[in-house]
């Protein structure tokens, strides 16, 4: 039941209703005006984003990334607590180097809740406008003025009735169940990065792993070195030349000795 207060004694029946005050202010009449609220969660709902990217430079906290899609985006102002898991290590803002690259989880819940508000008033009815509003007299004998909901009921003596069953000096008890959809928004950030290999570690690295290898137990066996054959063939060739030139040599003395008997 909505309450609008304007102010005490006799003089309150002639004041316009104003608004809706005091509905949650029940300690300040002594327990006549209560209010308690509940709050009911729905099915939430789980949506994982994963971006990627590579560091382009780094200038105090600012970042500049681009993006897996060739994007260049640019994150101002990243706080020194922001930490990033990087090869297991947590490193800030100012240990990121170009080339590292990043991944960002970003973790959205979006919950759906309902809040119900039960308010509940007692007090004596002084004065009844029906069926705009009551002036209700409370326990510290101060008269308080409440704008009346469209199909409000009050509660007299066990019974249920609208405004216009409301009589002077009546002790009523009215209570407004208001129920109010809300959407509760939470996400969780995570990122994690690896620091790439240059090409020549990566050679280096593979070089000592191929030199480092023990050789495989299914390797083929090592043969035995076959025995080197002399070469006959040329020696043979030198041996014929050196017997024609003899041969000739031998033809040429005798075609002389011959020649000189004759003359």
């Amino acid at each position: 039941m909505k309450l609008a207060s304007t102010g005490t004694g006799t003089k309150l029946g002639l004041m316009p209703v104003i608004g809706i005050v005091c509905i949650i202010s029940g300690a300040t009449l002594f327990a006549q005006v209560q209010t308690t609220q509940t709050t009911a969660a729905g099915t939430a709902k789980v949506e994982v984003n994963v971006e990627r990217g590579e560091v382009v430079t780094v200038e105090g906290n600012d970042l500049i990334v681009k993006m897996e899609d060739g994007t260049i985006r640019h994150f101002p102002n990243i706080p020194d607590r922001a930490k990033i898991t990087v090869d297991g290590k947590q490193l800030s803002i100012h240990d990121l180097k170009p080339g590292m690259k990043l991944e960002r989880t970003i973790t959205t819940t979006t919950t759906p809740m309902t809040v119900t508000t039960v308010q509940t008033v007692t007090g004596k009815v002084w004065q009844v406008t029906p069926p705009l509003s009551v002036i209700l007299t409370m326990e510290n004998n101060e008269n308080k003025v409440f704008k009346i909901p469209n199909g409000q009921k009050f509660e007299v003596d066990g019974q249920m009735v609208d405004a216009f069953g409301l009589k002077k000096g009546m002790r009523v008890t009215a209570t407004k169940i208001t129920e109010v959809p809300e959407t509760v928004v939470t996400q969780q950030k995570s990122v994690t990065g690896t620091i790439p290999i240059p090409p020549e570690t990566a050679i280096l690295i593979a070089e000592e792993i191929s030199t480092a290898a023990p050789p495989s137990a299914a390797a083929t066996p090592a043969q035995a070195p076959t025995p080197e054959v002399p070469n006959t063939g040329t020696n043979t060739w030198l041996i014929l030349v050196v017997i024609l030139v003899l041969l000739m040599s031998w033809w040429v003395a005798r075609y002389i000795r011959t020649k000189s008997r004759r003359a």
